[in-house]
């Protein structure tokens, strides 16, 4: 292909971005190179469907690997999947760029392909054109009707529990902000390559009453769920599952604000009845993931539990950040 091809939007979605042809049973009728997909959901499922963009030097530091990025941007996406128990099937993506720089699509077509494939998510069609560097990715997932996990559903006397750990990737980006570069560090690649917890998500459904990512730090996503469910909750701080080398990097009282405020780290924080915790545990255990009960739900609203624990979380237009190129 000429090398001038990569100046048009059609010569950068043929070279990068076009999959191969869908599988029998990849729901697709039609795919990239038309004006619109058409998609065939599972008769009888409903489509989750949740979009997110990522702007460089806002949402991830523009000297990042341009692999990470890729799979970056797509992650924090499914992710949104992951918390609602869906399972995934397709994506699209519309990328913003400052100039068409070969190695760098090439590389970060090479991370996002790689979690579209690890996830089975169909990249179905998109839009590149030229700007400030941003990615926009909108996924579609398929669930039960009746089965999705929402915000809105905990109840006084269920516990607070979240997968995983957490702090990893405010850890990941302060160390990053100090000139580590060691991509094989835990907390770089908790920061960088942030894995959705998708097969989680579907296997809490039936047993969660209320789930949300940890996108915008525990404390933030908490009041969200919070909020919807029209309760309060009594946080143990001393419970948090901290990532791995993250004391080491932060001390004590660094990593346990960066486990409550960071952000970044694509867990999932659910509500479940004490009596499904054991199944809930067993479920996931077989997929490697722990589950740690982190507080309760209680009648009464507010948060209690984060005396001198400071508060917070990403806003995203004011406030504090833990995203991003900048401190």
């Amino acid at each position: 292909m000429p090398s001038e091809s990569l100046h048009s939007e059609f010569g950068l979605i043929a070279r990068f971005f076009t999959p191969p042809p869908p599988g029998p049973d990849a729901g697709v009728a039609l795919g990239v190179g038309d004006d619109c997909t058409l998609l065939a959901p599972a008769a009888g499922w409903q489509l989750a469907v949740s979009v997110d963009t990522s702007v460089a030097g806002i949402h991830y530091p523009e000297d990042a690997p341009a692999d990470a990025i890729g799979h970056r941007a797509l992650a924090v996406s499914l992710s949104d999947l992951a918390a609602m128990g869906a399972r995934a099937r397709w994506c699209l993506m519309a990328l913003t760029l400052a100039e068409a720089d070969e190695v760098w699509l090439e590389d970060f077509s090479r991370g996002f392909r790689a979690l579209c494939e690890s996830s089975g998510t169909a990249l179905v069609g998109g839009d590149v054109t030229r700007g400030a560097t941003a990615i926009g990715v909108t996924v579609m997932g398929e669930l039960l009707p009746g089965t999705a996990l929402t915000r809105h559903g905990g109840r006084q006397g269920d516990l607070i529990a979240v997968t995983g750990a957490l702090g990893g990737g405010a850890g990941g980006l302060a160390l990053w902000q100090q000139g580590e570069r060691d991509l094989n560090h835990p907390l770089l690649t908790r920061y960088l390559r942030p894995q959705p917890r998708l097969m989680a998500g579907e296997a809490l459904v039936g047993l969660a009453s209320a789930a949300i990512d940890v996108s915008d730090g525990l404390v933030a996503d908490l009041g969200h769920l919070l909020e919807c469910s029209g309760v309060g909750a009594t946080l143990e701080p001393a419970s948090l599952p901290l990532a791995e080398g993250l004391l080491d990097a932060l001390g004590e009282a660094g990593a346990r604000q960066a486990a409550l405020t960071g952000g970044d780290d694509y867990e999932l924080l659910l509500t479940l009845s004490p009596a499904c915790l054991d199944e809930a545990r067993t479920r996931l255990a077989v997929l490697g993931l722990p589950l740690t009960v982190i507080g309760r739900l209680e009648a009464d609203r507010g948060l209690r539990g984060l005396e001198n624990q400071g508060d917070g979380g990403w806003q995203h237009f004011h406030g504090r950040s833990s995203r991003g190129g900048s401190p």
